[in-house]
């Protein structure tokens, strides 16, 4: 027999060995799979049996290796095992959307996608993505992680492409590594909405890959903030969502982002004029800047732009309410002349209209007026923290005698255009930081300089550490210490005057005898209309001796009861406009014509302890901190002795339930249609979202319903009723509370626990959605037994296709075209109404739902294969797959499936809402 030969004998054995190697390496992942399968509780059958692994359901292997591990929206329960990392094979992990709590276990470095969104994971670790090269994707947003930092580890990540933390308790800033430069250059969407970052935008995102970045609705106290000036170079963006932050400064120019489609810029403090280069976006298809100070005309964007409601009628500054309108060229002058400040805010607060001289009265901060002829003669610009540089424009401004800039932090020179102003006079710029030579101005004019230690001199040369030696390195340290010792001067400053003008007004407001005709000032009401309240007696302001009332703030009135039983006819019972828990509300009329509405607490309920008194302090602490056109304004109270009276704006059309279930069947009360409806839920889920996250400080109502939601003569409708609502406590989540509300909007989980968080609101608002598509109240005991209850009755015929129409109100008249906007809206109460309060959106992403609706009203064509394939148990991103199929637009393009298509309704939004409800939740609900 012929002897093998040796390298034949070596073949055999290593091919035995490999083998023995491959099969004891199945056996590994068997034995991890068998202890996954353990730890997960699941109500649906996984599917997962038999020894082959590879052919358990939502499981892909590659040569009898697990490389995908796909178990997502599955309702399951239970932890992941720590025993994951032995899966050295695994490329794709999801478990998103399921009910999974504990930590997240260290995952094996072959990862190249991870998704475990939507989950109850309490922590992960903080070194998790150290030498996960492979990575590409990272989902972790809405589980309740303790606070932690961005990860350094995520630097390792070098091959990832998309990052998505969303309501994930970020803390801290965003680090520069995610910028150019960085460890990460091809990552290209950053999403980090909802967290509690602050900071300003990284340096480091200047020229940058990134194509979407999405970092709105930080709930930190400071926010994100700066200037957004970076944007300008990213010039990659196509989608930009930094809304609900606290950013300054202006809109940077974005001429060369020709792929920018998506801009909402809302909700921050930005100033100054809407750049050109904004409007001619060549892509731009949504564009939101509601709620900032802009200035200048209101832009028009041309034809298809989605551009949000409130651009013009929210708190910007614009010159005009007119689209298109051009200022006048003494605005405009004015304008150019503070851009190189960086249009400062505290300007743009108070330059008003278009007309700096109006009636004479100096109301824009720092111009001056001559009575004759009209016209600026003095900027006075002195002590107020500005920085950046004198603009030659202030030489257009002809009739100016004075120009005070001192006691700033101004650099660059004096310009020469300066000296051909006819009628200067002064021109103070001492104690600044500006160089170079004076001009020369005419003899007769006063030029001040001290306190500026470079004037005179060359600019001073950059100091760089090549040739420096250690005098660079102090002279460096010396400039940041002089700007440390500055900007601390400025707040100390900034702070006396801040104290020395509340006392002030403080003094005034409570020391000073009212007259009888007093002017109440334009944000004692909405909308900023100044009025006259012209009252009997002691007037507005007076009280009786007994009364212990005191302005505490100025902008709540202090009314005395004489006046309020004149106006209200002694309380006359005619007069009752309605009656709630803690008293009943009059309409008065003031003797100027002036309605108003009072709501009076019942002695009895007061002399039952302290819950009326508790009630009537909160409202008032509430209203006189929130300001908002859809929130019904405080405008004054009443304590005297044990009468406890709020007057409130008057609301001539009454009540929400008056409209949708008290309605009297006759001509004169026609029922309201859906439109209607549509712009009235808008209008609330917007004083909502401000009271949610957009006032200074959280609320929570407690009481939504449609009583509470009272109608203007336009039909426009403003929430009320604020003797309930709840100050979220800073840094929390959630608080306990005693139950307060009423049955039939009560959050389930408040009515079990008392636990109040924002949900709570939401799932109220869910029902009153309900209520206005079905006509139906909350608890409606003539009903069957098994339909007493709107929202299980609603949820039921929700998910049966044959009766979705039968939910319709049936005094509505629905045209086939408006079928789709009843079923989104429809789908978004059932969302709302969520069982879990973290499968229910937020109030903005409520407001993007609804605001294309309203705005356009083009509802998209869908079919009932769209609509009905739904489960209202499901979370927010789960039920996106019901809209995948409808316009097919893509705004992810990946091969994973936690990667979400979206829909676009063609339609405006107030918020960024690029492609209508499925969007409005994009990536897992960003906004």
């Amino acid at each position: 027999m012929q002897k093998p030969e040796p390298g034949f004998l070596f073949s055999i054995g290593f091919f035995l060995y490999v083998f023995v190697l491959s099969v004891h390496s199945q056996n590994d992942d068997y034995s991890v799979m068998a202890i996954l399968k353990k730890a997960l509780n699941s109500t649906s059958d996984l599917q997962w049996n038999g020894p082959d692994i590879c052919k358990w359901e939502h499981i892909q292997c590659n040569s009898g290796r697990v490389t995908a591990i796909q178990i997502s929206s599955l309702n399951l329960q239970g932890t992941l095992p720590k025993e994951l990392i032995q899966l050295t094979q695994l490329q794709i992990f999801q478990c998103n959307n399921n009910g999974l709590t504990g930590p997240v276990p260290y995952m094996p470095k072959s990862l190249q996608r991870l998704a475990i969104n939507n989950n109850n994971f309490n922590s992960i670790p903080t070194d998790f993505f150290k030498g996960m090269t492979n990575m590409l994707d990272v989902r972790i947003d809405y589980n309740p992680f303790g606070q932690w930092n961005i990860p350094d580890s995520l630097q390792d990540c070098v091959s990832i492409t998309s990052f998505s933390g969303m309501n994930a308790s970020f803390v801290g800033k965003i680090p520069a590594f995610l910028g150019k430069d960085g460890p990460l250059p091809a990552l290209v969407y950053l999403a980090l909405c909802f967290n509690n970052l602050e900071g300003e935008l990284p340096g480091s995102f200047s020229g940058s890959s990134m194509e979407r970045l999405l970092i709105n609705g930080q709930q930190s106290m400071n926010k994100l903030n700066g200037t957004i000036a970076v944007l300008q170079n990213m010039t990659f963006l196509k989608q930009i969502w930094i809304h609900g932050n606290s950013f300054t400064g202006p809109i940077p120019d974005l001429s060369n982002h020709d792929q920018l489609y998506d801009v909402s810029l809302r909700d921050n403090q930005l100033t100054g004029v809407i750049p050109p280069s904004l409007i001619a976006l060549p892509s731009l298809t949504v564009v939101n800047l509601t709620n900032n100070y802009l200035q200048g005309s209101p832009p028009k964007f041309k034809d298809g732009v989605r551009v949000d409601n409130d651009m013009v009628r929210g708190s910007n500054s614009f010159c005009t309410k007119k689209i298109g309108e051009p200022c006048s060229p003494l605005v405009n002058a004015l304008l150019s002349a503070v851009e190189p400040l960086g249009y400062p805010k505290k300007l743009a607060d108070s330059w008003k209209g278009d007309d700096p001289c109006v009636g004479g009265n100096n109301e824009w901060l720092g111009i001056v007026c001559s009575a004759s002829p009209v016209n600026i003669s003095l900027i006075n610009f002195q002590s107020m923290g500005f920085s950046g540089k004198i603009s030659p424009n202030f030489a257009s401004l002809t009739s100016v005698t004075k120009l005070l800039f001192a006691n700033n932090n101004l650099t660059g020179i004096i310009p020469s255009e300066l000296t051909s102003m006819p009628l200067l006079k002064e021109l103070d710029v001492s104690n600044n930081n500006l160089y170079g030579k004076v001009p020369l101005f005419r003899p007769e004019v006063t030029i001040k300089t001290e306190g500026n230690p470079n004037i005179g001199k060359d600019p001073p040369a950059p100091v760089t550490g090549d040739n420096s030696g250690g005098k660079g390195k102090n002279h460096t340290v010396g400039i940041i210490i002089g700007i440390v010792a500055g900007v601390v001067i400025l707040l100390g400053l900034g702070a006396v005057l801040y104290i020395k003008s509340s006392r002030k007004k403080l003094k005034h407001v409570s020391e000073v005898q009212i007259p009888n005709e007093i002017e109440v000032h334009p944000h004692h009401f909405e909308g900023g209309n100044a009025k006259k309240a012209s009252v009997a007696g002691g007037g507005i302001g007076s009280s009786s001796p007994s009364s212990s009332a005191h302005n505490a703030e100025a902008g709540n009135m202090v009314f005395s009861i004489k006046v309020l039983r004149e106006v209200t006819d002694n309380f006359n019972q005619r007069n009752i406009l309605g009656r709630g828990g803690f008293g009943t509300v009059y309409k008065g009329e003031l003797h100027d014509g002036t309605k108003i509405a009072v709501k009076r607490m019942e002695s009895g309920i007061m002399g039952e302890g302290e819950k009326g008194l508790s009630e009537f302090k909160s409202e008032i602490a509430v209203l006189t901190k929130v300001r908002h056109r859809h929130l019904v304004a405080l405008l004054g109270h009443c304590l005297d002795g044990n009468e406890r009276l709020l007057v409130y704006e008057y609301m001539p059309q009454g009540p929400l339930s008056n409209h949708l279930f008290d309605r009297n069947e006759d001509e004169e009360s026609k029922p309201l249609e859906w439109k209607r409806r549509l712009i009235i839920a808008l209008d609330v889920a917007r004083g909502v979202e401000y009271l949610h996250g957009l006032a200074q400080q959280i609320f929570i109502h407690r009481d939504l319903k449609p009583s509470n939601i009272l109608l203007g003569d336009d039909m426009r409708a403003k929430v009320s009723d604020f003797g309930l609502v709840r100050l979220v406590p800073e840094g929390q989540a959630s608080f306990e509370t005693r139950l307060a509300g009423t049955f039939g909007y009560l959050a389930p989980e408040y009515a079990v626990t008392g636990r109040v968080t924002t949900k709570v609101d939401v799932y109220s608002y869910g029902v009153i959605l309900m209520e206005m598509i079905t006509g139906r109240k909350a608890i409606d005991n003539s009903q069957p037994e098994e339909n007493v209850h709107l929202v299980t009755w609603f949820r039921r015929m929700l998910l049966n296709r044959d009766s979705f129409q039968k939910i319709i109100d049936p005094a509505l008249d629905v045209e086939e075209e408006a079928l789709d906007s009843f079923r989104t809206v429809a789908e978004l109460a059932g969302h709302c109404c969520a069982r879990e309060p973290y499968q229910r959106p937020d109030m903005s992403n409520v407001v993007n739902v609804l605001a294309p609706l309203v705005e356009i009203w083009k509802p998209s064509e869908s079919t009932p294969a769209d609509i009905y394939g739904l489960d209202l148990d499901m979370s927010l991103p789960q039920a996106l797959h019901n809209w995948q199929a409808l316009d097919g637009m893509s705004t992810i393009n990946t091969s994973s499936s936690t990667m979400l298509r979206t829909r676009d309704y063609n339609t405006q939004s107030s918020l960024p809402a690029a492609s209508g409800f499925a969007n409005s939740f994009n990536s897992m609900d960003a906004r």
